[in-house]
């Protein structure tokens, strides 16, 4: 189902504070052990590729780590609702049960992807989940729904580039007209629009999330 646009008042209300390491630690032996005794043996080449992915694109620079999270994800990885794959209407899922279940919804790519570049060494303070309003066509015309995209900012105040999965290819912000950004989000604090003032506030789904992922063997 389309993901729920909150007040911002509600929005603060339900943010709580909540720190990450600044970079994530993946045990693959527990990850391979989780995801068998999880989903079966079926997904196993698939963490196996990812895992083989994150190897190859270390040493990489910062653009080319971005090409590789955003075209593993968005080639090998379906497209699917929450009330399908969970059903539930909000689910956030972790990048295991991501490649578990073989798809997701936006917010899970959003997710894997930022999971995937930290992994790779991109600072946490050069991403940010953003929730946005993303115009589309529809049988009676066009038609805003409710969307996460990941942002990448090379400095500060550069204008970001969106990886997503509706738009495979990544372009900056300035040319995803079809985006209407409403906050952003990453473990440092939550943004209103896309502006440098921060809140250190974290979705408590957020902090559900991140605590799954460490229990799977995210560390």
């Amino acid at each position: 189902m389309p993901l729920r646009i909150f007040a911002v008042v509600a929005l603060l209300a339900a943010f709580g504070l909540l720190g990450l390491p600044a970079a994530f630690g993946l045990d693959f032996e527990r990850l391979q052990h989780a995801l068998a005794s999880r989903f079966g043996t079926e997904r196993l080449a698939l963490l196996n590729d990812w895992q083989q992915m994150l190897v190859a694109g270390k040493s990489a620079g910062e653009s080319d780590k971005l090409r590789r999270v955003n075209d593993f994800f968005n080639r090998r990885l379906a497209f699917d609702d929450d009330s399908s794959i969970w059903g539930q209407s909000d689910y956030w899922a972790t990048p295991l049960e991501m490649i578990g279940q073989g798809r997701g919804d936006c917010e899970d790519f959003s997710i894997a992807k930022y999971y995937s570049l930290v992994q790779l060494g991109v600072p946490i303070s050069k991403l940010r989940l953003v929730y946005v309003k993303a115009l589309q066509n529809g049988p009676a015309g066009p038609l805003q729904q409710a969307h996460m995209v990941l942002a990448y900012y090379a400095t500060p105040n550069a204008d970001p580039l969106v990886l997503d999965n509706l738009n495979t290819e990544i372009r900056p912000a300035s040319r995803r007209t079809d985006l209407s950004p409403i906050f952003s989000f990453n473990s440092a604090g939550l943004w209103l629009g896309t502006g440098n003032q921060s809140s250190k506030s974290n979705l408590s789904r957020w902090q559900d999330l991140l605590a799954r992922a460490r229990a799977e063997g995210f560390e």
